[in-house]
C-alpha cells in the first residue's frame, strides 16, 4: 500500500545516572570518591534509504524511542552510551515539526541523514562533586532526559518524469507498457488511486524514472479529488508528459483544465516543460480526428505526439523525446525552503505561573536541574537549592509572595515551600 503522509513520535535516550560510590582497596581505608558519570543518552536520526518508496511501514509502528545510556559504576567508569536509533525513510521525505508545523529537512539523497532529537547528557559521578572542602561527597545527579517531538512525515516522489491527466486517459496503461512496473489497469476512470514509479531503459546506458499520477479533475489544487495528495507528487519531476484521452468528448479543453490547475496549485508546474500526447490513436475515429487536434494543439506552440499505449504504437518514441528533453532541462535547484537557523533563548530565562495552590515555575534549565535530581538525597537537594538561588528564582518567588505550605511545581516534581 502508498502511504504518504504519516505522524510518528521520536524520543531520545535518557542520559545515564550518575554514581555514587567510594574507593576501597585494601591499605587505602580512605579512599576518595570515585563515583563514574552516567553514558550519553542514544540520538534519533532520519536516514534516507534508496530501498524505500512509501511510508507504508509507519502505520504498523509510529514510537520510536532511543536507547537509554547505562549508569556509572566505581572507578570512574564511564557508563556506555546508548544506541544512536536510525530510521529509514524514502527518498523525497519532508520532515516537519508537528507542534509548529517548522521544516527539519528535506532528505533526498541516499545516505542523507537528519539528527531530529538529540539524546539526554549523562549525569555526573560524586567524583565530579570532591572539592578542598567536600573531599568526600554522597551525591550524583541523575541523567538528563532525551529530546521527544511529534513528526510529520511528507512523501514527494522523486522521478524524471511525471504523467499527468485526466482520469481514463490511459496513464497507468502508458505507463505499464514502457516500464517495469505493474499498475492496476481498467477502462473507468479513477483506477489509479495511488502514484506508481516505472523505470524505463533508453538503452544500455540511459533510464528514466517516471512516475504515474492518478487522474486529476477540476478543482484538484483545492484538493478536490484528492488532488492535493497526487499534485505534491510531481513537484520534483523535471518534465511532464501530458496524456491526452483521444476518446474524450473534448481533449482540447481537457488539456487546458490540467494545465490550470498545474498553475493553480504551484505556478513552476506550470512552467515544466511538457510533451503533449494525444493516446488512443488505435481507435479509428480518434485517428481521424487527430489531424484537427494536432493544428490546434501546433497553433498553441506544442508539438504534439499520437500514440497507442494499448497497442505500443510510438509509445517508444514518446520515451525517445522524453529522454532528449531531459538533457536539455537544467537539474532543479530549488529545494523546499528550510528554516533559518535560530539561537534557542537563554535556557536560564524562566517564568512563574500562579496556580490554585502555590506557583508553577517554567523554565528550560530549571526544569533540566529538577529532571536530574536525586530528590531522596539530602546533598543533591541542597545543590538543587543552590541552583534556585543562582537563577534568581527563589527571589522571584519571595516577590511573588510564596509562604510555607505552598506547592511549587517545576516540571512532573512537586515541591512543598518551607523556609
Amino acid at each position: 500500500m502508498f502511504i504518504d503522509e504519516v505522524e510518528i513520535f521520536v524520543r531520545a535516550g535518557k542520559g545515564g545516572d550518575g554514581a555514587v560510590h567510594f574507593r576501597r582497596e585494601k591499605f587505602i581505608p580512605r579512599g576518595g570518591p570515585d563515583g563514574g558519570d552516567g553514558g550519553k543518552g542514544g540520538n534519533v536520526i532520519l536516514e534516507v534509504t534508496a530501498t524505500h518508496n512509501t511510508l507504508y511501514r509507519f502505520k504498523h509502528k509510529n514510537k520510536f524511542i532511543a536507547e537509554d545510556g547505562e549508569r556509572g559504576s566505581r572507578s570512574n567508569s564511564t557508563g556506555k552510551s546508548g544506541e544512536d536509533l536510525s530510521i529509514a525513510v524514502p527518498p523525497g521525505t519532508l520532515v516537519f515539526d508537528k507542534a509548529n508545523g517548522e521544516v527539519l529537512g528535506d532528505l533526498i539523497d541516499p545516505g542523507q541523514q537528519l539528527l531530529v532529537c538529540l539524546g539526554g547528557r549523562g549525569g555526573k559521578g560524586n567524583a565530579r562533586y570532591a572539592n578542598s572542602r567536600n573531599q568526600a561527597p554522597r551525591m550524583a545527579e541523575r541523567g538528563e532526559p532525551g529530546q521527544e517531538k511529534f513528526l510529520r512525515l511528507e512523501l514527494k516522489l522523486i522521478a524524471d518524469i511525471g504523467i499527468v491527466g485526466v482520469p481514463n486517459a490511459g496513464k497507468s496503461t502508458f505507463l505499464a507498457a514502457v516500464t517495469n512496473a505493474k499498475p492496476k489497469i481498467a477502462a473507468y476512470p479513477f483506477t489509479t488511486i495511488e502514484p506508481n514509479l516505472g523505470v524505463a531503459s533508453i538503452d544500455d546506458e540511459t533510464t528514466l524514472v517516471l512516475a504515474d499520477i492518478p487522474g486529476l479533475i477540476e478543482g484538484a489544487h483545492m484538493g478536490i479529488g484528492l488532488g492535493h495528495d497526487f499534485l505534491k507528487h510531481i513537484q520534483r519531476t523535471r518534465v511532464l508528459i501530458h496524456l491526452l484521452d483521444g476518446n474524450a468528448e473534448d481533449p482540447i479543453l481537457d488539456f487546458a483544465q490540467i494545465n490550470t490547475e498545474l498553475a493553480l496549485f504551484d505556478p513552476d508546474l506550470a512552467n515544466k516543460p511538457q510533451i503533449v500526447v494525444l493516446n488512443k490513436i488505435d481507435i479509428p475515429e480518434v485517428r481521424q480526428h487527430w489531424v484537427l487536434i494536432d493544428n490546434q494543439l501546433k497553433k498553441q506552440g506544442y508539438h504534439p505526439m499520437a500514440i497507442s499505449g494499448l497497442s505500443g504504437e510510438n509509445v517508444r518514441q514518446v520515451l525517445f523525446k522524453a529522454a532528449q528533453l531531459l538533457e536539455e532541462t537544467p537539474v532543479l535547484t530549488k529545494t523546499m525552503e528550510m528554516p533559518v537557523y535560530k539561537a534557542e533563548a537563554d535556557p536560564k530565562q524562566f517564568s512563574i505561573e500562579k496556580v490554585a495552590d502555590g506557583y508553577r515555575i517554567h523554565g528550560v534549565a530549571i526544569e533540566r536541574a529538577a529532571a536530574m535530581t536525586y530528590w531522596n538525597n539530602d546533598a543533591s537537594m541542597r545543590r538543587f537549592q543552590r541552583i534556585l538561588e543562582a537563577l534568581g528564582i527563589d527571589k522571584a518567588l519571595r516577590g511573588e509572595g510564596i509562604v510555607d505550605g505552598n506547592m511549587v511545581y517545576i516540571g512532573e516534581y512537586e515541591l512543598e515551600w518551607a523556609d
